[in-house]
């Protein structure tokens, strides 16, 4: 075996042994599926810079600058992010 093979073997069993041992990769694991924002843990923190931009630039797209509110906090902001994104036409 080449050095090159027996190193591309050894980063393959690697790569094998790291997916087994890691529980994200499981398959049959859910506990990092996407959650309602109203289960979020941080959700009643305020909204974050990120979505405070992408919430003002979704009103202005849908025509409803009354929809944002700078005092949003996270698990409301995605929402309102989410039905605007239906309504300005990106989902």
């Amino acid at each position: 075996m080449t050095q090159s093979t027996a190193k591309s073997a050894s980063k393959a069993d690697a790569k094998s042994q790291a997916s087994e041992a890691n529980p994200k990769t499981d398959p049959k694991d859910v506990s990092n599926q996407i959650k309602d924002p109203d289960q979020w843990t941080t959700g009643g923190e305020p909204m974050t810079g990120a979505q405070a931009s992408y919430l003002k630039t979704l009103t202005e797209e849908a025509k409803e600058p009354e929809a944002f509110d700078p005092d949003l906090d996270k698990a409301e902001a995605s929402k309102r992010i989410d039905d605007l994104r239906h309504k300005a036409g990106h989902a």
